[in-house]
């Protein structure tokens, strides 16, 4: 079983030019999931991670260099998350090989990258014909930051959320920028925005935000993160549905975008945001 520590973060690394699928180091999810109280039984939600790849080149087969971006879909109940580092220097692996054009390299992409989550990938080429139609945009919903609150813990403190039990049930969406959490691995800093979606109890949003702050020195990886939110919030606050969703600025040519949801809410949109 693949650990975090055992993976390319952190340590020196050789940066090859040719096509390297074994460069992709996956970690399984069970043991991040067993500290959260998820084991091997049915999720109670379902997801993807949306990951958005900017650093892509190869050559053509006359060894002219070619680019594009390439999002890459994985379903949030493979087996496997991928670390990141070893991502981009797969990605980076493509930079002096020679394919036959973009269905190629799409295949190659599928191939490698279900095999190492451990589940089938969804895989799209945006090439610089379509690069003027990627919009920009920010996750709607009710900012939590305009709040004044006062924060003295930075690490995730479930106690902290809470909800009216006794009045109606409200829908909401909810938005942060103030998420940041630490690689944990390395302690780097990663900086997202989240969104809460969900029926139920209304949630004490000062009491959100605090918790949503308190990941300031928290090390986790992103998908991580946003599975413990989710928990953290459908115990304590008791939604019969909920959704939780953060965009990460990218680190390496690479953003990471986990969606969680126990109900019905349609794709996720993959509108960079501004940080992004």
């Amino acid at each position: 079983m693949n650990t975090p520590d055992q993976s390319p973060l952190g340590k020196t690394s050789a940066y090859q030019s040719q096509y390297a699928p074994e460069l992709l180091f996956p970690i399984p999810r069970l043991q991040k999931r067993e500290e959260i109280g998820l084991g091997t039984g049915t999720l109670p939600f379902f997801g993807v991670d949306i990951w958005n790849a900017y650093e892509l080149s190869w050559l053509n087969m006359r060894g002219k260099p070619q680019v594009a971006i390439a999002t890459i879909t994985a379903p949030a109940d493979s087996p496997n998350i991928v670390e990141s580092k070893s991502f981009k220097l797969y990605l980076n692996s493509f930079n002096q090989t020679r394919l036959a054009g973009t269905d190629a390299l799409a295949e190659l992409l599928r191939q490698d990258l279900s095999g190492a989550f451990g589940a089938p990938v969804h895989v799209t080429i945006t090439t610089p014909d379509a690069f003027g139609s990627l919009a920009m945009g920010e996750l709607e919903g009710s900012l939590l930051d305009r709040l004044d609150v006062e924060i003295d813990q930075y690490v995730p403190s479930p106690e902290l959320l809470s909800a009216n039990q006794t009045e109606a049930p409200v829908e909401e969406t909810l938005v942060s920028h103030l998420l940041k959490s630490n690689c944990l691995v390395t302690g780097q800093p990663d900086w997202g925005t989240v969104q809460i979606r969900y029926v139920g109890p209304q949630i004490d949003q000062e009491g959100l935000l605090k918790y949503l702050i308190g990941f300031r020195e928290h090390n986790e990886f992103h998908e991580q993160c946003v599975e413990r939110i989710f928990m953290d919030v459908l115990r304590q606050c008791k939604p019969t549905k909920l959704a939780v969703y953060a965009r990460y600025t990218r680190r390496g040519g690479l953003d990471i975008n986990p969606w969680r949801a126990n109900f019905s809410t349609g794709k996720p949109s993959n509108l960079r945001t501004a940080r992004q």
